[in-house]
């Protein structure tokens, strides 16, 4: 197991970072890293023996967080920002089917179950809808609820 990330890199964070409750001072669950902020590689631990950890220095917010391999790019690579994130509840815009089958309706919940940022055409997303999962982008899709939205 070989970090992708050496200390003192930029890497750029590809998800919001919410406070899992290993985040002193901060209530569990309060956003503490907009995805797409930057911060600098700090660290590499590891936990489990099995996932690496990397201590990230957020400078601009003052916050330095531990974040997974997954969560982080580096900074110059090309960033596509994106209307959702993974675990976004979400609707369809319009109804959506398979074979004359409709799968969901405007008004139906689904979940962002992966971010496609590289899709061709714009982003997309696999969006889970009563059991089954949708390859779906991001133009035919709205959040949920509106105040989702933002934040």
């Amino acid at each position: 197991m070989f970090p992708k990330f050496e200390y003192g890199e930029a890497v750029r964070v590809i998800r919001n970072l919410r406070n899992d409750g290993t985040y002193p001072g901060k209530p569990t669950g309060r956003l503490l890293i907009r995805r797409g902020s930057v911060g600098y590689v700090r660290d590499v631990g590891t936990f489990l023996q099995d996932q690496l950890i990397y201590s990230v220095d957020f400078i601009d917010q003052g916050i330095m967080v531990g974040c997974r391999e997954q969560e982080l790019q580096l900074e110059c690579d090309p960033w596509i920002p994106t209307r959702f994130e993974f675990r976004d509840k979400v609707t369809p815009k319009a109804p959506l089917g398979i074979q004359g089958e409709v799968i969901a309706q405007s008004g139906d919940e689904g979940e962002i179950e992966k971010v496609l940022r590289d899709h061709p055409g714009g982003p997309a997303y696999h969006v889970r809808f009563s059991g089954r999962t949708l390859q779906i982008p991001e133009t035919a899709l709205e959040f949920l609820h509106a105040e989702d939205e933002g934040e």
